[in-house]
């Protein structure tokens, strides 16, 4: 019931007083115990063309130099910000890969974070995946940060982020969300 009204109140909260509740995200990202799902950062366009190949990013939709230098100014509202990080997953796309990079310098890539925007008959499979790779990984006194794709992000946690916008979950020992928060480190 507790969680409900938390994520009932969190829209409001937001829409009340937009820089309270930044403000709020990232004093709650400074406790640490969050996974952090990133969307990846700018990168124009939707899905990716037809004879793209994921060990090919010449085939892919990529950063633009927009979407890089938000990539990096995420990674420097972190540090500014003192905000510790445990570990750092990216999905295997190289615009969530350079995102991860620019911003946190290492990073593991792995395949529960790739996008399944393009099959989405893998969506449950590929969620299930995520959620075998958090409940693998729990954050302690850190944050998890994972940098993934909206489709990911949105079956997770039922949140459609914008490019280089965060959604911070709070999950139980079971692995089902307690709380949610957004913040977009580059929005206005």
């Amino acid at each position: 019931m507790r969680a409900a009204l938390f994520l009932a109140a969190v829209p409001i909260l937001c829409a009340a007083a937009p820089a309270g509740a930044e403000e709020a995200a990232w004093e709650a990202l400074r406790r640490g115990g969050w996974v952090v799902f990133l969307r990846h950062a700018l990168a124009p366009g939707t899905g990716d063309p037809p004879s793209f190949r994921l060990e090919d990013c010449t085939t892919q939709r990529n950063l633009s130099a927009e979407g890089r230098t938000q990539a990096r100014g995420i990674g420097e509202a972190f540090r500014r910000r003192g905000i510790p990080v445990e570990k750092v997953f990216s999905s295997r796309f190289c615009r969530c890969q350079e995102t991860a990079a620019l911003a946190f310098g290492a990073f593991e890539p792995h395949p529960a974070l790739d996008s399944f925007f393009a099959a989405p008959a893998r969506e449950n499979e590929q969620t299930e995946a995520l959620r075998r790779l958090v409940a693998e990984n729990p954050p302690g006194r850190g944050n998890l940060v994972l940098v993934t794709h909206q489709v990911n992000i949105t079956a997770f946690t039922g949140v459609s982020p914008a490019a280089g916008e965060m959604v911070l979950a709070k999950l139980s020992a079971a692995g089902s969300i307690e709380g949610l928060l957004r913040l977009n480190p580059a929005g206005p």
